[in-house]
């Protein structure tokens, strides 16, 4: 055994939790995303995914997708830089922008790589990145490959945000990146005193909207549309994995900042685009949302009621305002435990805990879709109510 191999195999932590019944990750999933899901031949209610307007299954999505494989094929067998960019991409990328109201827009394989190629590629070594501590991991790696100077400020706190300006220098760029919806907490950003802030202090402002997509702002246009500071926003990133039912990402902007991203963003240039069938069905998927306004008034509709029948029973759900909620339960084991015993009855949910959280604020993550009805929510809180109750949470 070599060192490689000794020091790997000195991670039990997996095979610990197995061994207790308690391992709730890579569970293997028989059927399409729905508010039903099948495992193990099992039928099981789903409030783990992020398919906030339930359209991985729609009809127009999935007929999209099949046409672009009979026109394009598979895949485009290159990077976008060089002899992957379909029309399709760009009549998609003509659409986010539109969508987002920004100039210009680029698409990405992934959400992960437009946080990655676009942080480390828009500063230079004398400017600052500026970070919610609470952003999501790609935001914290793409600023981990930039050469710039990196502060991070207490959670959704503009004073810290401005003690934290106060120290940059005047005459460079200051980069604050922050989540629009926060993955784990499900607060919204506090846009409004940031954009003041930033004003002050002469910085620029990106937003990551990949759970904002389709849940905040009219037709589900984001979070900087939510309110009202779209101008105010210099760079909009969205993922296509959550309410526009398919893989990728993109970051939109003004024309001169697009076009350098163009040229400079690594994961960009360096990863084959996304397939044809992706970028079909997220053009499916912004029409529907646009045909069909009643999926997001349905999506805050069962949002509104889980979150105050959550309440009821005494849980601590945060600052939660959003279609995540957090259900409290501040232990590590019994958040484990909690998430099996759902599992076993049932429900489907997903356990948060370190590094993704803190050790103190270990969490199960209760994800609504337009798509659940009350009926469904009715039976998840009561077994969670039952759980909850026989491991003393509360």
């Amino acid at each position: 055994m070599n060192i490689l191999q000794e020091r790997m195999s000195q991670y039990r932590a997996p095979q610990e939790a197995k061994a207790m019944g308690i391992y709730p990750y890579f569970r293997v999933i028989e059927s399409d995303q729905d508010t039903e899901v099948v495992i193990n031949g099992k039928k099981v209610m789903m409030f783990g995914s992020n398919s906030y307007l339930g359209l991985t299954n729609h009809p127009k999505i999935k007929e999209a997708s099949k046409k672009a494989i009979d026109k394009y094929g598979s895949g485009c067998a290159g990077s976008c830089f060089l002899n992957g960019t379909l029309d399709l991409h760009k009549e998609l990328e003509h659409k986010l922008a539109a969508y987002v109201n920004k100039d210009e827009a680029i698409v990405f394989s992934t959400g992960f790589q437009v946080n990655l190629g676009v942080i480390s590629a828009v500063t230079g070594r004398k400017d600052y990145i500026i970070l919610d501590e609470r952003d999501h991991a790609s935001i914290i790696e793409g600023s981990r490959l930039s050469f710039s100077k990196v502060y991070k400020y207490k959670h959704n706190d503009p004073f810290y945000l401005e003690k934290t300006l106060k120290n940059c220098d005047a005459n460079q760029i200051k980069m604050i990146i922050v989540d629009g919806i926060f993955s784990m907490e499900g607060d919204i950003v506090k846009l409004p005193e940031i954009v003041e802030i930033a004003k002050k202090y002469n910085a620029s402002i990106m937003v990551d909207d990949a759970h904002s997509l389709g849940v905040l702002g009219k037709n589900g246009c984001g979070t900087a549309d939510h309110f009202g500071l779209n101008d105010n926003v210099d760079l909009i990133m969205g993922t296509f994995s959550k309410s526009l039912a398919s893989i990728g990402g993109f970051i939109a902007g003004d024309f001169d900042t697009i076009n350098y991203l163009r040229h400079h963003s690594r994961s960009l240039i360096f990863s084959a685009s996304m397939t044809p069938a992706a970028a079909a069905s997220v053009i499916a998927a912004l029409e529907i949302i646009q045909d069909e306004p009643e999926r997001i008034e349905n999506l805050w509709k069962i949002t509104n009621y889980a979150r105050q029948r959550i309440k009821d029973l005494g849980f601590d759900t945060g600052l939660s305002e959003t279609p995540i909620i957090p259900l409290y339960v501040r232990d590590q084991f019994k958040t484990f435990k909690l998430t099996q015993g759902l599992f076993e009855a049932g429900v489907f949910v997903n356990p948060v805990v370190s590094p993704a959280v803190s050790s103190s604020d270990t969490l199960i993550r209760f994800n609504l879709m337009a798509t659940h009805t009350t009926d469904q929510v009715d039976r998840a809180i009561d077994t969670i109510k039952k759980i909850s109750k026989n491991l003393n949470i509360i």
